[in-house]
């Protein structure tokens, strides 16, 4: 009876298999054409034929001579057959990963941060097309053309641009913050990219954007209610959150601090671990979150890192204190009238409160946010 082929090796060699021909002179574009006939061929061969001893090396192999072919085929441009002409025939694959210039080609800066999380999807995620169109909810049609006109971004920029790690890790935090959509489980496969980012580099921050992901995803089964209601974190039952994956979070951050790099995704797993620590909301050392804001401010003086400082301080050192630090934010800042209403019910003006929850229900943007918002200010005002 044949064996089934795994899946998830294909997965996990797609992106080592692009970058060995990448690396090996072709472009990005027809690499990624070649390296998909070869998968399909390794799906229909090995069932029958068994999976090779060394898949990695049957893999680059087919896709090369697919490359090949598609480069000498008639009607290919004249750049291609010369560009063929002077690349000797392989050898044995290298010892080594090229999943890290991948990771470099998809994030390049020449790409939109929407084309960028799509390409690394597909190329170093190893994700079908259908997979990520159903993920971002678009028609295949419309992510094939976006995944296409990325490739041939890549391929035109060729390996000689700019590498900035800081560009990958927003691509991933990017990825992250989808969550679940359709059949894929973006925070999951965000989480799967940055572990094996971690394998290639020891740089902290790549640690500081893993542990970041743990620990919040650790708490992911306690964010909703059976029927999609959000839950606050102050009301989430922390019972169910996931011990494990915040006890990993945690060394993976103690470990990249120790580095004494800081970065902006250190700060906040930093954050995001004392709220872990926490037994409950009431016991959450908010002196410290605070302190880390303002680590965060000095690396990033991000306006919605002001936001959630000020929500903070006002737990730390009171509901007027939190007010005062809003007043320094943009209020046309996405979240602000929640804020607002948040602080203004800790002071007790409940009707002001209610009033901002019903503008911050009128400017959310997805409909569980926009109900909980509807929730709280008809809590504090029925007429409202």
């Amino acid at each position: 009876m044949p064996a089934p082929v795994d899946p998830q090796l294909l997965r996990e060699l797609t992106p080592r298999v692009l970058g060995v021909l990448v690396r090996r002179g072709a472009d990005f574009a027809t690499a990624e054409d070649a390296v998909q006939e070869a998968l399909l061929r390794a799906w229909r061969r090995w069932p029958d034929d068994g999976t090779p001893d060394d898949p990695e090396a049957w893999l680059v192999t087919v896709a090369w001579r697919c490359f090949v072919d598609a480069a000498r085929s008639e009607g290919a441009r004249r750049r291609r057959e010369e560009q063929v002409a002077t690349i000797p025939e392989p050898g044995p694959v290298a010892a080594g990963d090229d999943t890290l210039l991948l990771h470099f080609l998809c994030a390049h800066p020449a790409l939109s941060p929407t084309s960028a999380v799509a390409l690394t999807l597909r190329a170093v995620g190893g994700l079908t097309t259908r997979e990520v169109a159903a993920a971002y909810l678009v028609p295949e049609a419309t992510m094939a053309q976006r995944i296409s006109r990325a490739k041939r971004t890549v391929a035109e920029a060729g390996l000689d641009g700019p590498r900035e790690l800081a560009t990958v890790l927003r691509v991933l935090y990017l990825v992250f913050n989808e969550g679940y959509s359709g059949e894929v489980d973006l925070a999951a496969e965000a989480i799967r990219l940055t572990r094996q980012l971690a394998r290639l580099t020891d740089e902290p921050e790549v640690h500081g954007l893993l542990a970041l992901m743990l620990l919040h995803h650790a708490r992911r089964a306690s964010r909703t209610r059976p029927d999609g209601a959000l839950v606050p974190l102050a009301e989430q039952d922390r019972g169910r959150w996931d011990t494990a994956m915040v006890a990993e979070g945690v060394a993976l951050l103690q470990s990249a601090l120790a580095r004494d790099r800081l970065g902006e995704y250190q700060a906040q797993a930093a954050i995001a671990a004392l709220h872990a620590d926490a037994p409950s909301a009431e016991e959450t050392d908010w002196v410290q979150v605070v302190e880390w804001y303002d680590e965060l401010l000095a690396l990033t003086d991000s306006p919605v890192v002001r936001l959630n400082r000020a929500v903070a301080v006002g737990e730390a050192d009171g509901a007027p204190a939190g007010l005062a630090a809003l007043a320094e934010v943009d209020p046309s800042l996405p979240r602000h009238d929640a804020v607002a209403a948040y602080l203004h019910e800790r002071a007790g003006d409940l009707a002001a409160a209610a009033r901002l929850y019903t503008a911050a229900a009128r400017a959310a943007t997805s409909t569980a946010e926009r109900d909980h918002l509807t929730r709280q200010a008809a809590r504090l005002h029925p007429h409202s």
